[in-house]
């Protein structure tokens, strides 16, 4: 296990030292999102009953900045260790491929919770929002969180450059993120586009978080949790497969 959390504490050290960059930026971008969003729909939408539309963003903002940065955070490393060359150093050590996935993961969702805990601490002096099932909240972060981070290193393991691992970023992660739920309740939607929403596994994530803050939702909790967690387990064995095979990491 040496081997394991050496990469592990390597990992979370490299976002933690250019924590103004990794950590503050994506913080302000979400606190700029509640300052225009919640300063222009206040009043006009209402999406659950009892809940404020500032209130109803903040969740969402917390979830998107989570599963953002969870991304970020494997798949920068892997494909900066790529293309400097450092990365056969990483696989020199004897370090299973189990443990080699489980260190990028884990150090993603580290990153996507600090990130989403500074969110919702910042969105306080909005609105105050309470927690009304703790439980739920943490498991959607986690499973969340544990999801584009294994996404992370598919799409880091599978890019070759820069520009592959952007077009990865901005046409598969942020169309998914933007169109699930995060400013609006897929309710007032036409039919067509809520029946869409529901092949979307970003909006069961960020579904299930509001379910945990607020004890509503569009979608069964349960339901929620059982597609994150069956995509989550879909997609590890997918990434698993690619580490045992060396798959664009061995030569």
């Amino acid at each position: 296990m040496i081997a394991f959390r050496t990469l592990l504490y390597k990992e979370t050290l490299r976002f933690w030292k250019v924590s103004f960059q990794t950590v503050g930026a994506p913080v302000l971008t979400s606190v700029l999102y509640l300052m225009i969003f919640g300063h222009v729909l206040e009043g006009r939408l209402q999406p659950f009953d009892g809940v404020s539309y500032t209130s109803f963003l903040v969740p969402g903002l917390v979830m998107m900045s989570v599963l953002q940065n969870a991304f970020a955070n494997s798949s920068s490393s892997l494909i900066q260790s790529k293309i400097t060359g450092n990365i056969v150093f990483v696989l020199l050590p004897p370090i299973s491929w189990l443990e080699f996935y489980a260190a990028y993961v884990i150090a993603s969702i580290v990153r996507g919770v600090v990130v989403g805990g500074g969110v919702w601490l910042a969105s306080l002096f909005f609105s105050w929002t309470g927690v009304a099932h703790p439980l739920w909240a943490l498991a959607f972060v986690v499973l969340g969180a544990a999801l584009l981070g294994t996404l992370g290193v598919v799409g880091g393991i599978w890019a070759d450059k820069f520009d592959q691992l952007a077009a990865f970023q901005n046409f598969l992660i942020m169309p998914l993120t933007m169109l699930s739920g995060v400013f609006y309740s897929i309710n007032s939607l036409p039919p067509f586009w809520q029946a869409l929403s529901h092949f979307n596994p970003f909006f069961f994530m960020i579904d299930g978080f509001r379910y945990g803050v607020f004890g509503v939702s569009d979608a069964s909790p349960w339901l929620s949790l059982a597609i994150v967690s069956a995509a989550l387990l879909v997609l590890a064995g997918m990434c698993l497969n690619m580490l045992q095979r060396g798959y664009k990491l061995r030569g």
